[in-house]
């Protein structure tokens, strides 16, 4: 990283912590490309935090439902102590059959995203918005697939950059250090605006322990009503801590409808109801930013930044040990991915995947991608071994961009044909 890189990752931080009280594993990983990091945190603050159609204790829960998809205790925590927060019923916490119908009809078009998007379709969106007391707007659909969309692609990246193992662990994901091992404090002590983010962080912070210590324990009592009221289920398994109390489940069965879908090999479809999806007929910049635009203000310009962002992100050392230039480098990983989808371009040499992406690096793109609680520390570790920490970390942004905006042009297109039939 350079200085400059480094001075702005330093103030990314700050203000995460300013704000939250904390810094996550999820904000230090990416804090490698500072760039991303900023583009990333203003789109996930104006889903969760500004206003839009869905409420806030929705959004957390959306998000709840789109981690657990994929086994994702470390989104689901942090955002079960976010829906705590805003208001949220706790009763919501004891799984699908205690949520409003109106979010469990959201559990089909869940599912679908997060391993086969391309079975979605028009009626899929018609039954959601169907005229009914439980019926959805298009507004509301339309952040409700933006956030399910991001919570999928971001376990990809949980996962693959080993946060979910550390948090599995007990290891503190909120380490005070700065791509580098740059003590963080040390770092802000000669930065002036830095020195009054860290003045107020320092109230901030303790208030925030204190805080999620009471949202831990609502979150405990609820677990305990639900297994006191149904004797007759099996036990989940569950961790204690040194002082014997309960600190979370391992089963995230509750918030999951249909476990046993998972994702299926795009070339093994039905080839009788499920076409290739072909970029040139429907494509983000042609048409599903100017809906997502249209129909929640902002958050298209957001998306298509973030999109850009991570598509500049220099790469010419990876590049290079491959033998080819940055662009074409980052294009294979990126239609590699949406291959995986069902997703073409008809530009595109599709040999060049092979030529220049090493089968390791293939195999873990698709586990990252495809099955992400399949993903292992050990992978991570291991996967290109001469390459450093932050490019390990760039591959993942590249995961995390590129599947996201699969889902989205699945779902965005179904919206489409629903809206033009």
């Amino acid at each position: 990283m350079t200085s400059s890189d480094q001075e702005r990752a330093q103030f990314l931080f700050v203000k995460a912590l300013a704000s939250r009280g904390r810094l996550e594993a999820v904000t230090q990983q990416m804090g490698y490309h500072p760039q991303y990091l900023d583009s990333f945190l203003k789109m996930q603050h104006y889903l969760l935090h500004m206003d839009g159609p869905l409420p806030f204790a929705c959004r957390h829960y959306i998000a709840i439902m789109a981690a657990a998809r994929h086994q994702c205790w470390y989104l689901v925590n942090l955002h079960m102590l976010q829906f705590l927060r805003v208001g949220g019923d706790p009763q919501w916490l004891r799984g699908l059959d205690f949520m409003p119908p109106k979010l469990r009809n959201l559990n089909e078009i869940n599912k679908i995203l997060a391993h086969r998007p391309w079975l979605i379709s028009k009626e899929h969106i018609e039954k959601l918005l169907k005229i009914s007391e439980q019926s959805w707007s298009l507004a509301e659909l339309v952040h409700a697939v933006v956030l399910v969309a991001h919570y999928h692609a971001l376990a990809s990246f949980v996962f693959g950059c080993g946060c979910e193992q550390e948090w599995l662990d007990g290891r503190s994901i909120l380490k005070s250090t700065l791509p580098g091992n740059q003590c963080f404090c040390e770092s802000a002590s000669g930065n002036s605006c830095n020195l009054e983010l860290l003045r107020i962080n320092r109230k901030r912070s303790l208030d925030s322990c204190v805080e999620l210590e009471s949202l831990r324990e609502r979150i405990q009592r609820i677990h305990l009503e639900t297994e006191g009221r149904e004797e007759t289920r099996p036990p989940q398994d569950r961790e204690e801590d040194f002082d014997g109390e309960i600190v979370r489940a391992t089963d995230l069965s509750c918030y999951v409808q249909d476990p046993d879908f998972g994702y299926q090999d795009f070339a093994r479809r039905d080839e009788d109801q499920t076409q290739l999806f072909r970029v040139q007929d429907y494509s983000w910049e042609d048409h599903g930013f100017s809906l997502v635009n249209r129909l929640y203000s902002d958050v298209g310009h957001l998306l298509d930044e973030k999109f850009r962002t991570v598509d500049g992100l220099q790469s010419n050392a990876m590049a290079k040990r491959q033998g080819c230039e940055s662009s074409v480098f980052k294009r294979g990983i990126w239609n590699y991915i949406h291959c995986m989808f069902g997703i073409r371009y008809d530009d595109y040499d599709y040999a060049e995947v092979n030529h220049f992406l090493e089968r390791m690096l293939k195999v873990y793109i698709k586990t990252v991608t495809c099955y992400p609680e399949k993903t292992s520390p050990e992978m991570f570790r291991r996967f290109w071994k001469q390459f450093k920490h932050s490019e390990k970390v760039h591959v993942n942004l590249l995961i995390l961009e590129a599947r996201m905006q699969a889902e989205l042009l699945y779902a965005l297109r179904a919206i489409t044909q629903y809206m033009i039939s």
